[in-house]
């Protein structure tokens, strides 16, 4: 068993006493999919979250965390951050916004705090996983906890 290797967004938990689980799982660079995720942890995808970093045309960055086989509804996300219209940013500007790459953009840590919204079926559960910060890791977390730590609200995101 290799040692499993502390993210920053691991750390930052760590230091606001949250508890979550560090959880590894085979990267297929072919599949980041949350699918595939839930396959290898042998969990409901329901409960593998992905987390979009999104642009709205009056607040600018927002993110959502939404369950992995689901699709977020840009007319809900844009409702509930105070936009008219949002889109996903292009894919090249995920790790200068964010500091992560896709398949391990966490909703913890990324370079600046920005208005975070999570799905409200993510309170259904007692845990959710999201990425820990890199690929091949996610967390294991109590998602009130999460939803806390991070500032989000919890809403209707999905279409």
């Amino acid at each position: 068993m290799k040692k499993i290797t502390k993210t920053n967004a691991a750390r930052l938990l760590d230091a606001a006493d949250i508890q979550y689980e560090l959880i590894p799982y085979e990267v297929d660079e072919s599949d980041l999919g949350a699918q595939h995720i839930a396959d290898q942890l042998g969990e409901n995808i329901d409960q593998v979250f992905k987390t979009l970093i999104l642009e709205g045309d009056k607040t600018g960055h927002l993110v959502c965390v939404i369950p992995g086989a689901e699709e977020v509804d840009l007319k809900k996300a844009a409702k509930v951050s105070g936009n008219k219209k949002v889109d996903l940013i292009p894919m090249k500007e995920l790790l200068p916004t964010t500091g992560y790459i896709r398949g391990g953009c966490s909703p913890v840590g990324m370079k600046k705090p920005f208005p975070t919204y999570f799905d409200e079926t993510c309170i259904l559960y007692d845990y959710i996983y999201v990425s820990a910060g890199v690929r091949g890791l996610q967390f294991k977390i109590d998602p009130q906890a999460l939803v806390d730590f991070v500032g989000a609200e919890t809403v209707d995101l999905i279409a």
